[in-house]
């Protein structure tokens, strides 16, 4: 499990494509330390087992259903990713629960700078709208975010199955996170809250 606070942007040093998955090689000085195979990693909100480390460099195998569920596939040498490791049980939880498991993927639409931070709208899948509500919580790329506002409506008449959300970025998710970097039409992993999911099962029950 997660927080989704992310504790340092790591670089892609190798990525190894197999037939059906992909093998990463992370470099991150804070989160290999004393880290060990079988430990969990979150790479841009994505949850992977470390297969070995090397100094401050980590592998991690992504199977071919990660790379169709979320952004990993379009890593490359040298991309900057959001890197946190699994929380324990005896630390603050900063953001929220987040388990590493990507529900979809979005596109940032549009950024509004402001004087203290900036306004990021991005779009998203339509199945998972019904778990997003102003002032909850998102992750996207791994960051714990807050919803500020919801739009009801399609993003154009050309994508009827998205939405769109929006949150507020702070100078330090800006200055710590990809998210300070990303344009508009860049690809984002977004993980909804998993309380919603549990309440929807449970009232829907029969």
């Amino acid at each position: 499990m997660f927080t989704g606070i992310v504790e340092e942007l790591g670089e892609v040093v190798h990525v190894g494509h197999l037939h059906d998955a992909a093998r990463l090689a992370v470099h991150g000085k804070i989160v290999t330390v004393g880290a060990r195979h079988g430990e969990s990693i979150a790479v841009n909100g994505v949850c992977l087992t470390v297969v070995d480390v090397d100094g401050e460099v980590f592998t991690a195998d992504v199977m071919k259903e990660t790379l169709n569920r979320s952004c990993l596939g379009v890593l490359q040498r040298g991309s900057r990713v959001n890197l946190e490791r699994a929380v324990r049980a005896d630390q603050r939880m900063g953001g929220h629960i987040v388990q590493g498991h990507v529900d979809g993927t979005g596109v940032i639409l549009t950024r509004e700078p402001a004087e203290h931070w900036e306004i990021v709208r991005l779009s998203l899948p339509k199945d998972l709208n019904r778990y997003v509500v102003e002032k909850g919580s998102i992750t996207v790329d791994g960051v714990s975010l807050t919803v500020t506002a919801v739009d009801e409506q399609s993003v154009n008449e050309k994508s009827v199955n998205e939405m769109s959300f929006a949150v507020s970025l702070i100078p330090t998710t800006l200055g710590l996170t990809t998210l300070g970097h990303k344009q508009p039409g860049d690809p984002v992993n977004l993980e909804v809250d998993i309380i919603a999911k549990y309440v929807e099962k449970l009232v829907t029950r029969s």
